[in-house]
């Protein structure tokens, strides 16, 4: 009977760990119940970032296309109870390859795991991530943080508290906290835009679903924990929402438009076409490859193009910061200094106005409309450059100034 026990013991364990958990809408629902006030500014927030024609963002997806692509700084924070937890620089630079690969439409599996009848919705997200090459304060780093924590650590509550690691500053850095949860059943967490800048705000997970190798456990061995997670960083809710299960009540949307609306979420390999947890039965059923369900690493594999819209209003909102961090810049200190210096003069304009840069090298500059549509690029040669602007029609433009693909300054000018 005892053998029987610790086998049932064991095998309930087992099918725990193989089914994906994530704690987000866990972290939510305390900061609903305990802080004031922000269940209404999260909803305001949520809001925001999921208008699909959101006039701030129109402009922010104008200024990164095409093919510009946004570069966030990420601080890796290692809390490690044992040598085995200290995961290697080779595993956190393979989550890293993941993360820029999924965000990117890059991913090998795109064409195996997504079905025909989806692919057409997946989206390059434009988003690339790199290692923090400085400290908030300037000084160079490998963009990791190692501490060993006490074996009575409770990672999932205190990562970013002084017993861990305090976070680098959440306005110009993506904090990533690695560690072993006390909680087997959660993988990680993320915190979504309407937390964004506080001192918990980034990604949490385990380092037996961070990467690809190292101490990652198959079946969540492919770093699409971090990927999910992270989607939720950006603003991305699970498919069935995050205020219930019930179909047609409303609660169980994820504000996306070409997500199949779901009311539960799917676990394992399923297998395609399932209308298990539709809300409206359909030829192609659920979307359960889509990286915000629960399926294993192997079994997902693309965001949409509604989501994307949702991450460049964020980006275009509550994350906008992150658009001029210097965290994976390697420049002097005077940097700052010397963009400011760049000036754009005379304004209005009728034909023509000037580009001045004294104090840096800049070499590109994009126009774009109101609307966001690029209507003109020019290469920037000499300090002092002429823009001329007489074939486009009256009002304002916006500007993106560059130099060797670098975004320097953003500024606008008025035509007459």
């Amino acid at each position: 009977m005892k053998k029987i026990l610790t086998f049932l013991i064991l095998l309930f364990s087992v099918a725990v760990f193989s089914q994906r958990t994530c704690s987000t809408n866990t972290k939510l629902n305390e900061l609903k119940n305990n802080v004031p006030g922000f269940t209404e500014h999260h909803r305001d927030v949520m809001e925001y970032i999921q208008k699909p024609n959101n006039e701030q963002s129109q402009f922010l997806r104008g200024v990164n296309a095409p093919a510009v692509v946004v570069t966030i700084p990420v601080v890796f924070h290692v809390l490690y109870k044992n040598a085995t937890q200290n995961i290697s620089d080779a595993q956190i630079n393979s989550q890293l390859a993941v993360l820029n690969s999924d965000y990117r439409k890059l991913n090998a599996d795109f064409n195996t795991v997504v079905p025909a009848a989806f692919r057409p919705l997946g989206a390059d997200m434009e988003i690339a991530f790199c290692k923090a090459t400085r400290t908030p304060t300037g000084a160079t780093t490998t963009g990791i943080t190692r501490k060993s924590v006490s074996s009575t650590f409770v990672f999932e509550d205190s990562y970013y508290l002084a017993a861990g690691e305090l976070a680098w500053d959440p306005t110009k850095y993506l904090n990533v906290w690695v560690g072993r949860f006390s909680d087997p059943q959660i993988l990680g967490f993320a915190y979504l835009p309407s937390a964004a800048g506080s001192a918990f705000d980034g990604l949490c997970i385990g380092d037996q679903f961070f990467g690809t190798t190292g101490t990652a456990s198959a079946p969540f061995n492919k770093g699409r924990t971090g990927t999910h997670e992270i989607g939720h960083y950006f603003g991305l809710e699970h498919p069935w929402g995050d205020d219930g299960s019930s179909c047609g009540s409303g609660a169980n949307s994820d504000g996306v438009a070409d997500t199949p609306a779901v009311d539960n979420p799917h676990y394992d390999c399923p297998t395609f076409p399932t209308n298990v947890n539709t809300c409206t039965s359909s030829a192609n059923g659920a979307m359960f490859m889509n990286y915000m369900d629960y399926v294993d690493d192997a079994c997902m594999a693309f965001f949409t193009a509604g989501q994307k819209t949702i991450m460049q209003n964020t980006l275009a909102g509550p994350r906008l910061s992150l658009l001029t961090s210097n965290g994976c810049a390697s420049l002097g200190l005077n940097e700052v200094d010397a963009i400011k210096a760049i000036a754009v003069y005379p304004n209005p304009v009728s034909k023509y106005f000037m580009i001045t840069s004294p104090q840096v090298e800049i070499d590109e500059v994009e126009v774009f409309n109101s609307m966001g549509q690029l209507v003109k690029t020019q290469k920037l040669t000499q300090s002092n450059n002429v823009i001329n602007i007489e074939e486009l029609a009256s009002g304002t433009y916006y500007l993106r100034i560059y130099n060797q693909g670098q975004f320097l300054k953003s500024d606008k000018v008025i035509k007459k």
